[in-house]
């Protein structure tokens, strides 16, 4: 009955010591992944801004505000899918600013392609930014899960380029242990939005006037690390026009300066849905990983106990103090 219960033992721990590495380096990638029909939005302000009004004007304002949406495309993603054989997640993303009057600052569409696990851009057709074709490297939005201690490439819609946003060091976000990145972009030169704040104004008409528009920004976020998301977030954003016959006789006049920040209610909202996310993520890649390894060394253990104690020596029968029977010819 030993042999057998030490047998069954034995048959469980190799079960569950091969079902930890297996839950840990197959399912978790396979697992882990960005629902392609997600949707999400996020407000940020910029209060005490200073911004240029239709009559090129620059004056402060009380708040600038700046919502971003994030649809997922399922349609276009399956596409891609179908071709590709990966699972992959297209954003449509929209950047839309207005002053604290309501009136339209700036409108950037973009369609962000990339995979559902690792979060590496996958260049496909509709990749874009404000309807320019664009080939992004590196991140956007989102790090990958299990984000490491690293620089990463990070690309930037105002100028359709990359760069790598820096790891600062690790801190505390509101009981989260997160690791702050940033990156400064400098001074650049970028194009006009297509869709302008004064109507009946195209972009081809202001670059006649030879004015151009000019970008400058130091982007931070505190990310956390086992889901890739970010939990906050801050530009120091600064743009100007420069040259030209728009501005008469000014060299260079400041279309926008502010500190941008994400409202506090998405604040709140964000670090809630981010804890909940990276417990799911913790029992993939580590507690339940570790519980099956530890689970199956502690049968390994019991077997070998039962079947050591199942193959001792039988003990000797006690002797007998009963005198021999006496033997006769």
């Amino acid at each position: 009955m030993r042999r057998k219960t030490s047998l069954i033992l034995l048959a469980l721990a190799v079960f569950f010591a091969a079902l930890s590495p297996l839950l840990r380096w197959y399912a978790f990638p396979r697992l882990a992944k960005i629902p392609a029909g997600q949707y999400q939005d996020m407000v940020l302000e910029a209060k005490d801004a200073t911004l240029m009004n239709n009559a090129m004007q620059v004056e402060k304002v009380s708040k600038v505000t700046i919502v971003q949406t994030l649809k997922g495309n399922v349609e276009a993603s399956e596409k891609i899918e179908k071709t590709l054989g990966r699972d992959v997640v297209v954003w449509d993303g929209l950047s839309y600013a207005q002053g604290p009057d309501g009136q339209q600052v700036a409108y950037i569409p973009e369609r962000y392609i990339f995979d559902a696990h690792t979060q590496e851009p996958i260049h496909a057709t509709g990749e874009m930014v404000d309807g320019d074709p664009v080939k992004r490297e590196g991140l956007e939005f989102k790090w990958p899960f299990l984000t490491e201690k690293r620089d990463y490439e990070y690309f930037d819609a105002q100028t359709r380029t990359s760069s790598p946003i820096h790891y600062k060091g690790t801190q505390d976000f509101r009981g989260l242990e997160v690791y702050y990145f940033e990156q400064t972009v400098p001074w650049t030169q970028v194009k006009w939005p297509k869709k302008l704040p004064i109507a009946g104004v195209t972009p081809e008409q202001l670059a006649k006037t030879g004015t151009t528009r000019w970008y400058t920004t130091v982007r931070k976020f505190w990310v956390e690390p086992v889901t890739g998301a970010p939990v906050y977030g801050e530009e120091i954003h600064k743009e100007e026009l420069r040259g030209g016959t728009l501005l008469g006789d000014r060299d260079k006049v400041t279309a926008f300066a502010g500190h941008v920040k994400m409202r506090e209610d998405y604040i709140e909202h964000t670090v809630d849905l981010v804890k909940s996310n990276r417990t799911l993520v913790l029992l993939m890649t580590s507690y339940l990983p570790w519980g099956f390894a530890t689970l199956g060394v502690l049968l390994l253990a019991l077997a070998l106990y039962l079947e050591a104690r199942g193959r001792r020596p039988d003990e000797p029968e006690p002797a007998t103090d009963s005198a021999p029977e006496p033997v006769t010819a």
